[in-house]
């Protein structure tokens, strides 16, 4: 398959056409029509600072479903016992830029470019895009962000400064997401972190049709309310 070099114009080729790797096309810009179109499409972009922006949509794809997400014991006595203080939408400018910040396993620097950061903190501000932030004694323990659509949330990036930051974080979320019947949560590609807790891997024709029926659904479009 060839990999499409986008116009000025917003609009993608079908992801069926992606590369075996998933990428599909490259250029662009990361206005909020045109990612707000991608995520509709089952596209997002990924790229590394120095490289024109690379549009993917893998197959197969890592789709967290919240009925399926897994606790585990001690996860769940962090919770109960109230460790971290959580919040919606109260901090995303410093959750997106820790994310940027904070090392990872395997990766050569980071994939959140200052474009990237721009660009989704802009989508924050349309009411698009959403954080759930961990406090711990007064400061930033984890957190982490995405795009809301329809019924799907579109999880980005992680991060933990504290012991469990990120997991606390990821398991309010989805209790709000089931709170609010959303489908699934787009975790993009597997790793053993989302694994661990629930996410599978789905033929990327499943995902497209699941993301469909779930995009019936009005966007729940604003900040989210600060608590649960």
């Amino acid at each position: 398959m060839p990999v499409y070099r986008l116009v000025d114009e917003i609009i993608f080729p079908p992801p069926e056409e992606a590369e075996p790797d998933g990428l599909l096309a490259v250029g662009g810009d990361l206005s909020s029509a045109r990612l707000l179109l991608a995520y509709e499409l089952g596209i997002f972009p990924w790229y590394s600072e120095g490289q024109p922006i690379l549009w993917w949509s893998p197959d197969p794809r890592l789709v967290l479903e919240p009925a399926e997400f897994h606790s585990s014991h001690r996860l769940r006595q962090i919770l109960n016992q109230g460790t971290f203080k959580v919040t919606f939408d109260q901090a995303f400018e410093p959750v997106i830029r820790a994310c940027a910040a904070t090392p990872r396993p395997g990766q050569d620097g980071t994939w959140i470019t200052p474009e990237m950061e721009k660009a989704y903190i802009r989508l924050h501000k349309e009411g698009f895009a959403h954080s759930v932030e961990t406090w711990l004694d007064g400061e930033l323990a984890g957190g982490i962000y995405g795009v809301s659509l329809g019924r799907c949330f579109f999880g980005e990036s992680m991060f933990s400064h504290k012991s469990n930051g990120s997991k606390v974080a990821l398991a309010r979320l989805i209790e709000r997401l089931k709170a609010w019947d959303f489908h699934l949560l787009d975790a993009q590609v597997a790793t053993r972190h989302m694994m661990s807790l629930g996410a599978k891997e789905i033929p990327r024709a499943d995902f497209l049709k699941r993301l469909k029926e779930a995009l019936r659904s009005a966007t729940i479009q604003g900040k989210w309310p600060a608590q649960l």
